[in-house]
């Protein structure tokens, strides 16, 4: 053995473990190239339409799902076949599907002209609700318009989406003449037609409807920059408004009564918040089984509507709602995410008002079966059984879908894929795959 074999080889020091990143860079490895990844995947530009998609999709097929499993017992104490909601729910859905298809593929331009036409549809059929003859009362309120056999439809739903459209298309048009600094085109006639709107859907005693058309308002009102006493006052006399409409009945006193209940109450007033909780608190962590609730069985009323998120805790439990929460917070993060990068005024509006919409009925719902929120009657955004909730929803789900599509850097994202050479899975031009997965040029026509 020669000296300089005997002679220890010093050890290089190891380099840490990195990955090479997109145009030849690299990511070091470990949590923080995880980190650095999951950042740049984050700020893709198709991220926002990834999520309004895949979470709205996710969001609705869920909630048919779960409409099927917590509205059976419901329909056969009725007398009605077992899919009878389903059925329903899976014909809105369909419905509404394509009316999210058209609103993704309508121009910025389409979308402003739907505004003012309907505007003036929602506010006639609101008031042909107020007709005896023509409007129907359900669980005391009168606000659906009967249109022959088991459909009825709810004008206040398509007053959501009305208020979200007329009111971008005004902002929108008074900040380019410059006018929303004047405390006067801020407030008219936004304020004016919105207390219609409120009017008129307090008239048949929705004021869950009412809040979530109050939160849009406040929604547009702070993206077009309204100072913060005009913004305070607006608010205050609002929340005036709603105390002396609650002050003046007693079914709304109840349901503020009833905010963490642990029990019934004289005379069972808060019988339906008390076993929400208990739905949700005897799912666990992975809930007892699709199918295996037990307070649908007669115990929990409105079980496939107002509190379908308790069944859903009841059986899928906390992973189950905590997924449906976590897609909205997807959904809402995209919505703020167009709505904060785009340069189009009216774009912002309608992509802000959107969002509050669904953000804030998602919030009022699920904070109503937590025991957190007063009962305020209304719908989990696509999740809930209801076709003239989900048909505007999905509208609106549409709109932004083509607002994220309409970004330039999701644009030039868009025609590259749409350009982008066949790379896995496809056959190349002139190659037919063989079943050993050879690939074989196809023999020139008249060779033997």
């Amino acid at each position: 053995m020669t000296a300089r074999s005997a002679k220890a080889t010093p050890s290089r020091p190891r380099r840490p473990s990195t990955v090479r990143g997109p145009r030849g860079g690299r990511t070091p490895g470990g949590p923080r190239g995880l980190h650095t990844r999951l950042k740049r995947a984050w700020d893709r530009p198709l991220t926002a339409y990834y999520l309004i998609l895949g979470g709205s999709l996710l969001i609705t097929v869920l909630g048919l799902v779960m409409v099927y499993s917590a509205s059976q017992i419901k329909a056969l104490q009725s007398g009605l076949a077992p899919t009878y909601f389903f059925r329903k729910q899976l014909l809105a859905a369909v419905l509404g599907g394509g009316l999210l298809l058209a609103a993704s593929r309508m121009t910025v331009r389409l979308h402003r002209g739907l505004a003012y036409p309907l505007l003036a549809v929602s506010v006639f059929l609101m008031c042909l609700v107020q007709i005896p003859g023509i409007g129907v009362a359900v669980n005391g309120n009168q606000n659906w318009i009967n249109l022959g056999g088991p459909f009825q439809m709810q004008p206040s739903e398509f007053a959501k989406l009305a208020l979200v459209l007329w009111g971008a298309d005004l902002l929108a048009r008074k900040q380019d003449k410059r006018l929303l600094v004047q405390w006067k085109h801020l407030l008219v006639p936004l304020i004016p037609v919105a207390f219609l709107l409120l009017g008129l859907i307090m008239l048949g005693g929705d004021m869950g409807t009412a809040i979530i058309l109050t939160a849009i308002l406040f929604g547009l009102l702070w993206l077009a920059g309204a100072p913060t006493r005009l913004f305070v006052g607006v608010l205050g006399s609002a929340a005036l408004i709603g105390a002396l409409l609650i002050k003046t009945s007693a079914n709304r006193m109840s349901r503020l009564a009833c905010i963490g209940a642990t029990d019934p109450g004289p005379g069972d007033q808060c019988w339906q918040a008390v076993h929400g909780i208990y739905a949700l608190a005897s799912g666990g962590f992975f809930g007892s089984g699709l199918g295996a609730s037990m307070e649908k069985w007669g115990e929990l009323p409105e079980p496939h509507t107002d509190f379908i998120f308790a069944i859903t805790g009841e059986e899928l439990g906390l992973a189950g709602t905590l997924s449906v929460l976590a897609l909205f917070a997807a959904l809402g993060y995209a919505g703020i995410r167009v709505a904060g990068r785009t340069e189009d005024p009216f774009v912002r509006y309608a992509a802000g008002g959107v969002t509050t919409w669904i953000t804030a009925q998602a919030v009022i719902n699920i904070g109503a079966v937590l025991g957190l929120l007063p009962i305020a009657g209304v719908p989990l955004p696509l999740f809930s059984y209801g076709g003239s909730a989900l048909l505007p929803t999905m509208f609106a789900i549409g709109l932004l879908i083509a607002f994220a599509r309409d970004e330039p850097a999701a644009r030039a994202a868009l025609a590259a894929l749409a350009t982008r050479k066949p790379v896995f899975g496809r056959k190349p031009a002139g190659v037919r795959w063989k079943t050993m997965r050879r690939r074989v040029k196809k023999r020139p026509s008249g060779e033997r």
